[in-house]
């Protein structure tokens, strides 16, 4: 039976697991992360620093198996100027010698953002595919989020997913020198 509820601080190590393997294969992860290299130390760096909202990682269990996880920013939330700082090294760590592609991404999705409060999807991911994981891991949050929300699906693919609970496609954000992203908006 597939459940989804709120990941607690004991399911961080899951939770970063989960996500290397669901983004092993990403055209903007592998962008940032050399093949080969590991995608844990990334998603730790998120969790802890980035996307650390109370309550608002959810965690996908498939008969109490980890199969997927999501983190979503509610709407105001801001990494504070000194956690910016303290997490460089972390990301150094994750992403090597291609830190300042992190640094470019960043950048441009920042700009490219709607600039009222929303609630963000950072990232969904399931180590399985087509078994409904990222479809009940997004209904668990947006029957429980009010407002609107927004996303970069660094998938083409992923689209139609995210058309199904509302969203609509934005103008495409182009990396420097990397693959595209898909901004995405929904109506509250």
């Amino acid at each position: 039976m597939l459940e989804v509820r709120e990941a607690t601080a004991a399911d961080r190590y899951d939770v970063v697991r989960v996500m290397a393997a669901a983004f092993d294969d990403d055209p903007v992860t592998r962008w940032l992360v050399a093949p080969g290299r590991s995608l844990e130390p990334l998603f730790a760096a998120h969790a802890r620093w980035a996307h650390s909202a109370p309550g608002c990682t959810d965690l996908a269990l498939l008969d109490g198996e980890p199969v997927g996880a999501a983190f979503w920013d509610p709407p105001g939330f801001r990494v504070s100027p000194l956690r910016q700082i303290a997490a460089i090294p972390f990301y150094a760590r994750a992403l090597g010698r291609r830190l300042g592609r992190g640094v470019a991404v960043e950048s441009v999705m920042h700009t490219s953002r709607p600039h009222e409060e929303f609630w963000y999807l950072a990232g969904v991911g399931a180590v399985h595919r087509g078994q409904g994981i990222g479809t009940a891991l997004l209904r668990h949050r947006l029957e429980m989020a009010r407002g609107p929300a927004y996303l970069e699906s660094s998938k083409h693919e992923n689209i139609g997913l995210y058309e199904r609970f509302g969203f609509v496609l934005r103008d495409t954000i182009r990396l420097p020198d990397g693959p595209d992203l898909w901004p995405m908006w929904r109506r509250g």
